[in-house]
């Protein structure tokens, strides 16, 4: 029996804690061959760590075909970032002719999976794509879309996405709403959480010592790369806001989109500089150890998607900080604010008194990641496209 041969690329760590059981279900069939292409951030020095190096994790899991691939220039700005997305079609080009896969797999909105995107349309490559039809309101939605124009199927995580990516033109029996795959991730960690006392951070980031037994804020907050100007001064007035408050918080470290280094640049001066802060600063975490975390955080503060997805199924309280998630279908445990200190203060106080919120499942869906493996393994291979009116 010849299988089919599928890519699958996973360019930060996020995308190696959001996917593995599609990863899992896949490689358990027995008419695929899959192969795993890492690049981004999920191989950079800077953001690996013997604790979570997800190369060393695959293939613990029994993954096998594994490939690295570099093209990250070294900077941060929009030339750097465009640049960098133009070597990543050259990389992704060369190992794509060489492995001659039948179908690539890509995740939402990122630069590099747009360098993939690219380089697999251009090949005459079946493409699928993960998380199509969001909107967030910055250059990432720009992306999901364009990368949506470039896929032949669609995997949506509701059916507001399912109905815009229908509206771009895409053939409708190829959009499909399974819900999304780290939801089924987080059902499942959640079902054999971790105490929060086996959870050793010590080996994990800097900054202030970190009581089991005590409340706890989580902050995720990442660059908006069409307001970089701005970025030192959002980061100072959040890390002002947090130090008012007083409760010891776990800070995760922006993403790599331009506007990373003056988020960086603040975390480390107030690390350095403010000696009675309660803050300890970290990377990534695994996906079992952070979702034990997070089901017992009093509030996540930030920016990210995490806010919106994950704590809507956990009911955990949200403080959503500036634009970057506009757009978003937000339940009611978001709660958004601007940029000012006060504000911020503000909205964590009335998160914090209002505790957890009734779960909310409108990202859910049942057996997510085996419905994909299943469409990904018997779908008929395309390669021309039609606008469908």
């Amino acid at each position: 029996m010849n299988k089919r041969k599928i890519c699958f690329i996973i360019t930060s760590l996020i995308h190696y804690s959001r996917n593995f059981l599609i990863l899992d279900a896949l490689k358990k069939r027995k008419d695929v061959k899959l192969h795993i292409i890492l690049g981004g951030v999920a191989i950079l020095p800077r953001y690996v760590s013997k604790y979570f190096n997800v190369k060393e994790i695959l293939e613990k899991e029994g993954h096998k075909n594994i490939y690295d691939i570099y093209f990250n220039v070294e900077g941060d700005t929009h030339v750097v970032k465009a640049k960098t997305t133009g070597m990543g079609v050259i990389e992704f080009a060369s190992i794509f002719n060489i492995l001659k896969p039948d179908l690539v797999v890509v995740r939402g909105d990122r630069f590099e999976m747009l360098s993939a995107a690219v380089a697999a349309a251009n090949m005459n490559i079946t493409l699928a794509h993960i998380e199509g039809g969001d909107i967030s309101g910055t250059i990432d939605e720009s992306i999901r879309h364009a990368i949506t124009k470039l896929s032949h199927y669609h995997f949506t995580t509701n059916e507001d996405s399912k109905k815009r990516v229908i509206r771009m033109g895409e053939n409708i029996r190829r959009v499909f709403n399974f819900g999304r795959p780290d939801l089924e991730v987080v059902e499942k960690i959640s079902k054999k959480k971790l105490s929060i006392k086996e959870i050793n951070l010590s080996k994990f980031g800097s900054g202030a010592e970190f009581d089991q037994d005590g409340n706890f804020l989580m902050v995720m907050y990442h660059p908006i790369t069409s307001e970089t100007e701005m970025m030192a001064e959002n980061t100072r007035n959040l890390l002002e806001a947090i130090y008012e408050l007083g409760i010891q918080t776990l800070w995760f470290w922006p993403n790599f989109d331009v506007g990373a280094e003056k988020i960086s640049h603040e975390l480390r001066s107030f690390r350095e500089v403010t000696k009675d802060h309660k803050i300890r600063f970290l990377r990534y975490l695994p996906p079992k150890e952070f979702l034990s975390l997070l089901i017992k955080t009093k509030c996540l503060v930030g920016n990210s998607s995490s806010g919106i997805k994950e704590c809507s199924y956990l009911g955990i309280p949200v403080v959503n900080v500036s634009s970057r998630q506009n757009g978003r279908l937000k339940p009611k445990n978001v709660v958004s604010c601007g940029n000012k200190k006060s504000e911020i203060v503000s909205a964590m106080r009335k998160q914090i008194k209002r505790g957890n919120y009734k779960p909310c499942k409108i990202y859910c869906g049942k057996d997510t990641s085996k419905k994909i493996s299943e469409v990904l393994s018997n779908c008929k291979l395309v390669i021309q496209k039609r606008f469908e009116d």
